[in-house]
């Protein structure tokens, strides 16, 4: 059986890096500028690599935190813990890895 209270700290925990390192680089998703005056510093199409980069990082954050949010609505229909698919128990292993898991091991394969 699924102990919630870890689960909603564990789910707590994650959102709480998430948005802490959203917070953090958001720098990094800024509009590039070219600053011509110096000199060994990255190219232009380096600095939008980055940049694309960092944006797809944060969007990977983003998906995550809605994960966070469809748990912490299963746990309110005391639907946490159990495979959307089958409705088997998912282990409390694996949920102590993702949080966020909705499918057991064998249905998310």
């Amino acid at each position: 059986m699924v102990d919630i209270k870890k689960a909603k700290l564990r789910l707590q925990s994650v959102q709480n890096d998430l948005e802490a390192i959203s917070e953090l680089s958001s720098g990094s998703r800024a509009p590039v500028k070219l600053d011509q005056q110096s000199v060994g510093r990255l190219s232009r199409m380096d600095a939008m690599q980055q940049q694309a980069m960092a944006q797809a990082q944060e969007r990977n954050r983003q998906r995550d935190l809605v994960r966070i949010e469809m748990a912490h609505r299963r746990i309110l229909e005391d639907e946490y813990g159990y495979c959307a698919n089958c409705g088997d128990e998912i282990p409390d292993k694996r949920l102590e890895i993702d949080p966020m898991a909705e499918r057991c091991v064998r249905c998310a394969e």
